[in-house]
């Protein structure tokens, strides 16, 4: 099968093989449809005769060492409606032709390892299995509406332009995987739409030169597997795995809106939303996208022990609005964000979220987000008290002008703190929250202030002291005295001057502590206002 053979005929051919080894020539379509929608679908359980099938040996010579075309003709494997028997094994070879099959049934498992293609379009074929690691191609792979039993393997294969393969159904191999693409390189995107797999869809290591389109698909993970296992993702441009439109009446695919995000509240007339679902567990770690991981209405559907994780990903844009995960937890440890946008409907409680060293720089709440929903979003993910998150909310809330909100968040974190300390400091912080709110609301501090002036006035109202000096001293005033020792350094002309004993002396010196304390407070406040102007 090395030296082409240019239009002598091999012995031995059926009349179905025949046929096709004449379209090849000629680049036409061999359509051996009965024009019956039952019997024409290849996964009905209708059996195709022989003058459906073809043999796996032919359809092999023809693509590694074929006839050559007719005069004005290209040649090309485009058949439609084919049983071909035997397995298809093209491992190592190189095809040049064209080759395009839809609705086919195949026996046995293709085959086509470290195999060399320019284009490969199967369409809505029946598939035991699909050998393909180190598969390489110039340009598209296409798999659109095939069903394979027994899984796809990819692994290390390049791609030289688009991996599509919209509404796939795949089941698992032996070890419970349905389609492994580690280390699977695709040029431009990678479509998979609306797929269902049954089985692990690992893509460990896989890079993708536009974007990643999982919409509206069904992953179910095998017994000890996970849904999808896509550690060290590349993406250049987003990931989707998000809802998409369908048509009512036939389930096919229809338009998808731009970027994911449904601005309507309902799907365009005649069609339906299906959310990209999830049953099992999903790993992106270390992940790297350009634009975007957009999780919009997601539906993820976890054991106890199962795990959205997100770990140390990198993205100028995490959309996170799925629906909240009954069980299980998603876990954003060191992970890397320049917006987050998000709906505190789709957090989950306490227990379920993990963000230690979780780095984003903007909020931008899908829609009503509180600061007391914000904070229950925290603490849900510190069950132990750490300080790192409660630091980078507020240091994100100041950036965006919100100051007052940023103190709630830096008051919430001591009282945090608090609850971790022993009695005696307990005591203590309780009662910095209740005088002063540990500094973060200077105004209560300044109601105090006033609430010191007034006590100290209406007490040394009643009590004039001795001057120090008889002849060197200011006319007495009790409102003035009281002043000047509350605020410290200002001098106002009364302290000094008189001579306080016993319980007047005690009365004085704590006005003037805590005068230092309040006034300090207030004074940072002020200077916070300041900055923020």
């Amino acid at each position: 099968m090395t030296e082409r053979n240019d239009g002598d005929l091999p012995d031995g051919l059926s009349a179905a093989e025949l046929g096709m080894w004449q379209s090849f020539r000629n680049g036409t379509t061999y359509d051996l449809r009965a024009r019956d929608g039952a019997r024409d679908d290849p996964f009905a359980p209708y059996p195709w005769g022989p003058e459906r099938s073809v043999a796996a040996r032919v359809v092999a010579r023809l693509l590694l060492s074929g006839p050559g075309a007719r005069p004005g003709r290209v040649t090309a494997l485009k058949l439609r409606g084919v049983l071909i028997t035997g397995k298809l094994d093209l491992a190592g070879g190189r095809v040049d032709p064209y080759v395009e099959l839809t609705g086919c049934r195949f026996e046995e498992e293709v085959v086509l390892p470290e195999c060399h293609f320019t284009t490969l379009r199967m369409v809505g074929c029946a598939i035991p299995r699909l050998e393909a690691a180190r598969l390489r191609t110039e340009g598209d792979l296409h798999l659109p509406r095939c069903r394979v039993e027994r899984g796809i393997r990819l692994t290390d294969a390049q791609i030289g332009t688009d991996l599509l393969i919209n509404q796939i159904d795949i089941g698992p191999d032996r070890q419970g995987r349905a389609l492994i693409g580690d280390g699977l390189a695709v040029a431009q995107d990678l479509q998979a739409e609306m797929i269902e797999t049954l089985g692990e869809l690992s893509l460990r290591g896989t890079k993708v030169g536009g974007s990643l389109s999982l919409r509206g698909s069904r992953l179910r993970a095998a017994q000890g597997r996970r849904a999808l296992n896509a550690p060290q993702l590349s993406v250049e441009r987003t990931l989707y795995m998000s809802e998409a439109w369908v048509s009512v009446d036939t389930g096919n695919q229809g338009t998808t809106p731009p970027f994911g995000i449904v601005t309507s509240p309902t799907p365009a007339h005649g069609t339906r939303a299906q959310a990209f679902r999830c049953r099992g567990g999903v790993r992106l770690d270390d992940g790297r996208f350009g634009d975007a991981v957009d999780l919009h209405k997601a539906v993820f559907v976890l054991a106890a022990h199962e795990e959205l994780s997100l770990r140390r990903i990198v993205a100028p844009e995490l959309r996170f609005n799925p629906e909240r995960p009954a069980r299980g937890r998603v876990v954003l440890n060191g992970a890397k964000v320049v917006t987050l946008i998000d709906v505190s409907t789709s957090w989950p409680g306490p227990g379920g979220l993990a963000m230690g060293g979780f780095v984003y720089e903007n909020l931008v709440p899908y829609g009503h987000f509180p600061l007391s929903r914000r904070l229950e979003w925290v603490a849900a993910a510190t069950p132990e008290y750490v300080p790192e998150p409660y630091e980078r909310l507020a240091a994100v809330l100041r950036g965006s002008g919100e100051d007052a909100d940023a103190r709630e968040v830096l008051l919430a974190k001591q009282r945090r703190r608090r609850e971790t300390l022993p009695p005696a400091a307990k005591l203590w912080g309780y009662l910095q929250d209740w005088t002063v709110a540990y500094g973060y609301r200077p105004g209560r501090a300044a109601v105090w202030m006033a609430v010191l002036w007034a006590a100290g006035t209406l007490a040394f109202s009643r009590h004039e002291p001795a001057a120090i000096k008889g002849g060197e001293h200011p006319q007495w005033n009790a409102a003035l005295y009281a002043l000047d020792l509350l605020i410290p350094v200002i001098n106002l002309g009364q302290d000094g001057y008189w001579r306080l004993q016993g319980g007047w002396q005690w009365a004085s010196a704590v006005l003037v502590l805590l005068g230092w304390i309040l006034a300090t407070t207030v004074a940072a406040g002020a200077s916070r206002m300041l900055r923020r102007g």
